[in-house]
């Protein structure tokens, strides 16, 4: 069973197929993107009430809407820097990052010459510097054309909205030998650490037994050198960790990881369980699946259970999203809010890492093709359709 971006040929196979047709294509004229905005929300509002309360933790029925943001080509992320930048940044799989601003898109860094694009292949994210306004530095995950997984910095050019394509600096490079399981989130941690999710390299199965290989890096989440020297796993036996996130509040890791043909699972810890004298945290693959056993050739020492897991009847492919800490999105307020890209519908549960969640339910909201979530510096949560539209859950009451 492959993960996200692959089941989106499968899934949604015309569609795909169609998007694919142009990748790779080079317009060496081209500034503004092809993407079409209809509008872009960037105000900033108020994230707690007005006494300093603390919202109370939602039940996860209704009270969302999807506010568009714009239709783009193959959305695979949205993100945004942490201060000094009100534009949204989305992140295109065939090779270029949109920065929208003011309901107004243009490419901000085009790699689309340097990169394989299609299945789970491609430009899979990006993450800004926590001094991006002062440094300009960010930082993209990409399959390149031989296939390897490459992690590149890149730094704006000088005071513009554009990038500078000449200060690439490869930080890692992972060798891989399939096309899936590419995993390719880039995320700062409160530590103002780079990490990156890593799938076990593809196939099916882990046939290499890579994620219970503390020798490889594939199956992991990678804690990235910004010197570009040595990187170290921070969490293994993971198969492909298709959208990770911490809680914004409390610091808590969340992970949606895709399962191989019974058992999709969500996985949360603390942050200080995450970084403490334990790590690095093992999450059980290839030894189970979920809470099955799968490879009876593979130990996971000290494994860790999934918090929720569901079934072929449900899905097909996790996609992991946020813990929400948006006020105005009352009903899913201290909820991990995930999807499944096959399924679309979305769906919370009461965030507490550590315990099995009891309390998931459906929202109320499909989006179709749901490639991915993301957050903006304020706590606003997006969403990504592999079929071209992002939005913003934005509150109806």
């Amino acid at each position: 069973m492959t993960s996200v971006a692959g089941r989106l040929l499968t899934c949604a196979a015309l569609a795909a197929a169609l998007a694919f047709a142009g990748c790779g294509d080079d317009d060496d004229d081209a500034t503004t993107s092809s993407s079409t905005t209809t509008q872009a929300t960037t105000t900033t509002t108020e994230q707690s009430p007005a006494d300093g309360r603390e919202p109370p933790v939602g039940d996860g029925e209704g009270g969302v809407e999807l506010e568009k943001v714009g239709d783009f080509e193959q959305p695979v992320y949205i993100t945004q820097p942490p201060s000094g930048d009100d534009a949204l940044y989305v992140v295109q799989q065939c090779g270029q990052i949109v920065r929208v601003d003011g309901g107004q898109s243009e490419t901000f860094l085009d790699v689309a010459d340097l990169i394989t694009c299609g299945g789970e292949q491609g430009l899979l994210s990006m993450a800004f510097a926590p001094d991006f306004e002062r440094s300009g530095r960010f930082y993209v995950n990409y399959t390149a054309t031989d296939g390897t997984s490459r992690t590149v910095e890149y730094a704006r050019a000088g005071d513009s909205a554009t990038a500078d394509p000449d200060s690439a600096r490869e930080l890692l490079r992972v060798e891989d030998f399939a096309s899936n399981h590419n995993g390719g989130l880039l995320l700062f941690g409160p530590d103002d650490e780079l990490y990156l999710g890593m799938g076990d390299g593809g196939g099916g199965g882990d046939p290499e037994r890579t994620a219970q290989d503390l020798d490889r890096l594939l199956g992991k989440i990678i804690r990235v050198d910004l010197d570009g020297k040595e990187s170290e796993a921070a969490a293994y036996g993971l198969r492909n960790p298709w959208r990770f996130s911490f809680d914004r509040k409390t610091r808590d890791l969340w992970i949606g990881d895709v399962g191989q043909s019974a058992l999709e699972e969500i996985d949360g810890v603390t942050f200080e369980a995450f970084t403490g004298p334990d790590a690095p945290l093992n999450f059980g693959w290839s030894a189970f699946e979920g809470t099955q056993r799968f490879n009876p050739d593979q130990e996971a020492p000290n494994a860790i259970p999934p918090v929720l897991e569901y079934g072929r009847d449900a899905g097909c492919s996790v996609t992991g999203g946020y813990v929400v800490r948006d006020p105005q999105l009352r009903s899913l307020y201290g909820r991990y809010l995930y999807g499944d890209f096959c399924e679309g519908e979305l769906l919370s549960f009461t965030a507490k890492p550590g315990a099995n969640a009891t309390d998931d339910r459906a929202l109320g909201v499909q989006i179709d093709s749901l490639s991915s979530f993301g957050e903006d510096a304020d706590g606003h949560v997006y969403a990504t359709s592999l079929d071209g539209p992002v939005y913003r859950l934005s509150g109806t009451n």
